[in-house]
């Protein structure tokens, strides 16, 4: 091998290696329950409270609705964890896409309310806003997580349990609020360029065989985020496939 085609393979490993890490999924705790308190903030009677009113809403409508606490997001912004979250979990079912997320990350003071593809007109960004503003915050702008997080589950029932047409007037009547929201779409077109720009490198030294023998890696990095979705938790509690895409509504204190 030649200096150049080997400077040009370090090249192309170098660039593969990286598209990898930046795309690797962050580590998500096990869906042990409907409640995964992994950050320890809620009482054991606080938890059961809320299992059990996330369960009569499930039974109800078959929307599910997972709160979930993470000592940190690992580096990642809320918008990035919290739909990355829903999708390994599959939080709601995968036809109607009807779950929802309500994740707290303390280290980093931020909340965020996931909302799965099917239930967006229901509970849209700007009504998760109003939630999470009116609801979640001031509790824990004073020091009391666990009734923030206990009236922002309330909040989300009580609109997850109204008829269609009353929830979708009141999520159009929510005033909207400027709010910071991530782009899971970027990261997936930047990522296809990194493959397309590797594949060019290596047909470059290679030939058509060089070229295209990376690509068949792009289906298992891509699929890596996702292959927990699904997955049954403690209890008999599992997510039933739902995917989301970035819908809902963050904020911090």
């Amino acid at each position: 091998m030649t200096p150049r085609r080997g400077g040009l393979v370090l090249a192309a490993a170098c660039l593969w290696l990286a598209a990898a890490s930046a795309w690797a999924a962050p580590r998500f705790p096990p869906l042990t329950g409907r409640v995964v308190d992994d950050a320890a903030l809620l009482s054991p009677a606080a938890e059961q409270q809320i299992t059990a009113e996330l369960a009569d809403l499930e039974a109800k409508t078959g929307r599910q609705l997972v709160v979930a606490t993470v000592p940190d997001l690992q580096g990642y912004e809320i918008e990035d964890y919290g739909y990355q979250l829903g999708r390994a979990w599959g939080i709601g079912d995968k036809v109607r896409n009807d779950g929802v997320v309500l994740l707290v990350a303390p280290k980093e003071r931020r909340v965020r309310i996931e909302v799965g593809y099917g239930l967006e007109g229901v509970l849209t960004d700007a009504l998760s806003n109003v939630i999470i503003q009116e609801k979640v915050l001031p509790a824990f702008r004073e020091g009391r997580p666990e009734a923030g997080i206990l009236a922002g589950a309330q909040a989300l029932v009580a609109q997850l349990s109204l008829p269609d047409d009353q929830a979708r007037a009141r999520a159009v009547a929510a005033p909207a609020r400027s709010q910071p929201s991530g782009d899971p779409i970027v990261g997936l077109f930047v990522l296809l360029l990194v493959f397309w720009i590797v594949g060019g490198v290596l047909r470059g030294f290679g030939g058509r065989r060089g070229g295209g023998g990376l690509w068949w890696l792009l289906p298992l990095l891509l699929s890596s985020s996702s292959s927990n979705r699904g997955s049954r938790g403690g209890g008999g509690f599992g997510g039933g496939g739902g995917s989301f895409g970035g819908g809902g509504s963050s904020g911090s204190w």
